[in-house]
């Protein structure tokens, strides 16, 4: 499908990115993948510390998560502790719509970098802060990285509650780091409505630990969600030990019999239609009451089937279905193929490189593009602009 390009969507929104790793980042990859201008500063002695975090990197600096991160953004590093530097992003400040940190508070009131600070450079900036932990609980001060979060949110008890072994588990991904990413996207995005309509700009707080925690508890707060509680926390089908992919004869497949109404057809399709004729599953309250025993039977079924099988016949019954892939074969999928999601692009120092689409359509806009830069790509245009503000803030 040809786009008809009406303008980015952001363009003309200028970011100020004092963020690193990935919480930070996460949120204003979405936003340059937008059309905003995201120029990022970093430290000197090798920029954002997420470019060193993995052995696949070809140009050290450079790492297979960073050029995820940060395509499409300008870099500049800057040592603010320097008087030099610091005049560089005190002239910025006042080019920006958006100012957004991961720094923590005692260290921006140090750097002048607090809200306070910056709204009198700008007074209607969207201050965006990243950070641990709501500033106003005992832990505000508190450094707070993806593990400690999951562990902060009970995360690293679930999958005890799956299999049994009491060892406390990370789940394996940057969960907390990038559901906090997006609640910080969608706040500067409502910040930026907000100041289009009334043209004041506001200071914006997104701590990890609440921003996962109303993730993580929208379903498994369960039986605490009422005063006094009527039961556990956890909800019930996603620590279900049963409800796992099932085995087939040359792996495993996802099947979601999720209504009721599928039951009945998914046993047909396994080919043991009565099954459910057994009094325990009599009515819709016993046969909850028994799932367990539903899956079991299931899984004593699916070993008998290819996964392409069960997966023809699933999507035949209208059962949702898929097959449970490798990590490493989720780049080929063909609907993903399709689709264009991962596309080969030359980055222009790392050669060829897998780059991700946005993966929100919009019918107006391509979103997404650009490249990762290396630390300081854009130093001499960012201090050149800094310069000439100066100058003409001196001559005025």
């Amino acid at each position: 499908m040809v786009m008809q390009q009406s303008g980015a969507m952001l363009q003309g929104i200028r970011i100020l990115d004092l963020t690193g790793v990935v919480f930070g980042p996460y949120a204003t990859q979405i936003l340059a993948d937008l059309g905003a201008e995201v120029i990022k500063v970093e430290a000197p002695g090798g920029g954002d510390q997420y470019r060193w975090t993995a052995k696949a990197a070809k140009t050290p600096g450079m790492s297979p998560g960073f050029l995820s991160l940060n395509r499409g953004k300008k870099s500049v590093v800057l040592d603010l502790k320097t008087d030099e530097d610091q005049a560089v992003i005190r002239a910025l400040i006042p080019t920006a719509d958006v100012f957004i940190l991961n720094v923590r508070g005692e260290a921006a009131e140090r750097l002048g970098l607090d809200y306070d600070s910056v709204k009198a450079l700008k007074a209607d900036i969207i201050y965006a802060h990243c950070v641990g932990f709501g500033q106003e609980g005992p832990y505000a001060g508190l450094q707070a990285y993806d593990d400690v979060i999951q562990a902060a949110t009970g995360t690293t008890s679930l999958l005890s509650r799956v299999d049994g072994n009491p060892a406390a588990r990370y789940l394996p991904s940057l969960v907390a780091d990038k559901v906090a990413g997006l609640h910080a996207a969608y706040a500067v995005l409502a910040a930026i409505v907000h100041k289009l309509r009334t043209g004041r700009g506001q200071r914006v707080e997104i701590p990890m630990l609440e921003t996962f925690t109303s993730f993580m508890m929208t379903e498994h707060l369960g039986g605490q969600t009422f005063v006094p509680a009527n039961g556990p926390v956890g909800y019930f089908r996603q620590i279900d030990p049963d409800r796992q992919p099932f085995r087939t004869s040359d792996g495993y497949i996802s099947i979601v019999a999720y209504t009721d109404e599928a039951w009945p057809r998914l046993f047909t399709l396994l080919e043991n239609p009565g099954f459910l004729e057994d009094p325990r599953f009599e009515t819709r309250k016993l046969r909850v009451k028994h799932m367990p025993d539903m899956y079991r039977e299931v899984a004593r079924l699916t070993p008998t089937f290819s996964s392409a099988e069960l997966l023809k016949r699933c999507q035949a019954a209208q059962i949702p279905a898929m097959i449970a892939r490798d990590l490493g074969e989720v780049i080929d999928d063909p609907h993903l193929k399709a689709t264009g999601f991962f596309e080969q692009v030359e980055h222009p120092s790392e050669g060829g490189w897998m780059r991700m689409r946005h993966p929100v359509r919009f019918s107006e806009f391509e979103a997404g593009g650009g490249h990762a830069p290396l630390a300081g790509q854009h130093g001499d245009e960012v201090r050149s602009e800094a310069r000439r503000l100066a100058d003409a803030k001196r001559g005025a």
